[in-house]
């Protein structure tokens, strides 16, 4: 039966429907008489209505007021989902936990109430529709494509980028709605009001095959285009870089078939591996050929460090990203500034006592688990009493002085004690001491005077700059979508569960996955991987590599499901480091007790398999006849 197309979880749709929509989009008078023909018949206005994926907005109503908000593909990046610190990614897992108690804690706890809403709601003043405005995009992509050959004034070249933009972003957010909600019907039609709407969900593997098939697609038109990187001169310069080019179309085409490969998603066993891992080589191949590269220390004058942080701030982008998008931090003494990315604004994102409301802000906290994820420099692990053991007994360790001689990646990454180089806090002062028999807390870790303050001992630096309330300089923030470490990094698991472990490689690869691994850790300065490791000690190791490069940029909370490791790793006690300051001694030789201590229970984390999925609101669900929806929380 054909019936009207009303779902609430798809509503943004119906306000595209033509003409009215084109004429919005084009800012047009209501009366300017436009048709479908005219408006997909010129360049200038097509790509007025396309950008919208890009730089598309709603007026809402706030305070009596009216407010911009974005409503567009940036939704969907992990940057922008952090902007507000109420909740991360890693957040709502046992790698970082939330100054304030603000929605992340509950939605780790398996508590999602309201909190639904505000991902798949309408937009509103507090809420990030990132499910609305990815079938918005996908409805502008599919209307796109439809319409495209009645452009009449673009030359191929254009017409063909258009194509694999459209193609591209389709995909992009047909992938993030499978990543947060599980996989939905694959829409690639222009859907009316009378059309049938009630679509059957595909299966986790049939929609990250669809994923993968749409950006190959993407790939082949930016590759007629001769679009392989927006930047053909490698200056980094090109203003239209907000946009993805063929490069990263291999590298997300990748990553959907090792998503489809994951134990999560499998369906063909070692075979859905061995197709993984060879587009995993060939997006590594692929970006060989056309010149990105990881940072090394030669990308900033000699500066290892300088040249890491750059994929994350200081420049618009580096030559590792394949496809990021970027904020301009203009001025931090303004408590709500604007940041422009690619074609718009959002708010500021803040960390906890960094931020310029000191009775406002949250903030990403790692826990102490996290930080025992990090190796020493000479490449022993350290997560478990035994790894620290080891470590302590050839001397490399101890629990004293426990930031010493750690994988540099440490120091970059996160605020412990005694960090320096941390603008107007130098040294990072997160401690107590007994003083008249009353505790006394340093400037970090003062709770009368900030509501964000870490309750780990821990803040996060790597998605933040060193400006503060004591330092104002103005700095670019950038989310590296996808860069080129994540290549191998999907390479050397996908080879290693094809092909037999360490020694796994694809038919066309000239690199094991273990060389692979190796090839992020030397970047960084840090030693090889052990070899004659077992397949599932080598897995391990694999794992904990990519949660110390790929950390605080979105990648955890779904490497974790995919994997199946959620259950585990959310069921655990999360412990936070309780620091006070001693006199210097044997035993306290930096003049600090350091000691692992849990979380207060209301940080702990919870597991229940619903947290695979986020779940719908129940008004929607009661409208999903064959659509099966997820579980209530």
């Amino acid at each position: 039966m054909k019936k009207y197309f009303k779902i609430i979880v798809f509503a943004g749709i119906l306000a595209l429907i033509l003409p009215s929509c084109l004429e919005s989009y084009l800012n047009e008078a209501p009366d300017a008489g436009l048709t479908t023909d005219v408006v997909f018949s010129k360049y200038t206005n097509i790509m007025k209505f396309f950008d919208s994926v890009y730089d598309g907005q709603r007026v809402v109503i706030v305070n009596g007021g009216s407010a911009t908000h974005d409503y567009d593909i940036k939704t969907a990046h992990p940057m922008y989902f952090a902007y507000r610190m109420e909740y991360t990614w890693d957040e709502m897992t046992d790698m970082s936990d939330g100054g304030r108690q603000y929605e992340a804690q509950s939605i780790k706890a398996g508590q999602m109430g309201g909190t639904v809403d505000k991902f798949a709601g309408p937009i509103s003043s507090k809420n990030m529709p990132i499910l609305p405005s990815m079938f918005e995009c996908i409805r502008i992509c599919n209307m796109t494509i439809k319409n495209i050959g009645k452009l009449q004034d673009a030359q191929q070249v254009d017409i063909d980028d258009l194509i694999a933009q459209a193609h591209f972003i389709r995909a992009y957010a047909h992938f993030t709605l499978f990543r947060i909600w599980g996989p939905m019907p694959y829409i690639t039609t222009v859907l009316t009001q009378g059309d049938e709407f009630d679509l059957t969900r595909l299966s986790r593997y049939e929609t990250c095959k669809r994923i993968a098939q749409d950006f190959d697609t993407a790939y082949v038109y930016f590759r007629k285009a001769n679009i392989m990187r927006r930047d053909a001169d490698l200056l980094l310069s090109n203003p239209k870089q907000f946009r993805p080019a063929g490069v990263a179309a291999l590298g997300m085409k990748a990553r959907a078939l090792l998503y489809a490969a994951s134990p999560q998603n499998n369906k063909n066993g070692v075979a859905d591996w061995q197709d993984a891992a060879a587009a995993c080589w060939t997006a590594i191949d692929t970006s060989n050929y056309y010149k990105f590269a990881m940072q090394t220390a030669a990308s900033a004058s000699g500066n290892l460090k300088q040249a890491y942080k750059n994929n994350f701030m200081n420049v618009p982008r580096t030559n590792e990203q394949l496809w990021s998008y970027y904020a301009n931090y203009n001025n931090p003494n303004i408590a709500n500034p604007n940041w422009s990315i690619g074609l718009t604004t959002i708010q500021s994102m803040t960390n906890g006592v960094f931020s310029q409301q000191a009775t406002a802000m949250s903030g990403e906290n790692p826990t102490q688990n996290f930080v025992d994820r990090f190796e020493t420099k000479w490449g022993e692990p350290l997560n478990t009493p035994a790894d620290r053991q080891a470590a302590i007994a050839a001397g490399h360790y101890s629990d004293q002085d426990p930031y010493s001689n750690r994988d540099p990646r440490f120091a970059w990454g996160i605020v412990y004690n005694q960090t320096t180089e941390v603008a107007g806090f130098n040294p990072a002062n997160i401690y107590y001491e007994t003083i008249g028999g009353k505790q006394v807390f340093s400037n970090l870790l003062n709770f009368a005077a900030y509501l964000g303050v870490t309750h780990t001992g821990y803040y996060q630096r790597k998605s933040i700059y060193d400006s503060n309330t004591n330092v104002t300089t103005s700095y670019n923030l950038t989310d590296p979508i996808i860069r080129v470490a994540e290549l191998y990094l999907n390479y050397a698991e996908a080879a290693a569960m094809a092909y037999g472990g360490e020694n796994g490689k694809a038919p066309a690869a000239s690199l094991t996955a273990t060389q692979a691994a190796n090839m992020v850790r030397t970047r960084v300065g840090m030693p090889n991987l052990p070899t004659g490791l077992a397949p599932d000690v080598f897995m391990k190791r694999l794992k904990n590599e990519r949660i110390i490069e790929l950390c605080f940029e979105g990648h955890y909370y779904f490497d974790i499901r995919r994997w199946l490791d959620a259950p585990a790793a959310m069921s655990q006690v999360l412990y936070g480091m309780d620091i006070e300051k001693v006199a210097v001694s044997l035993t306290y030789p930096k003049g600090f007790k350091y000691m692992r201590v849990p979380l207060p229970a209301d940080r702990q984390s919870l597991w229940k398999d619903e947290m695979y999925t986020f779940p719908f609101s129940t008004e929607d669900n009661y409208k999903m006849r064959n659509f099966t929806p997820n579980p209530i929380w």
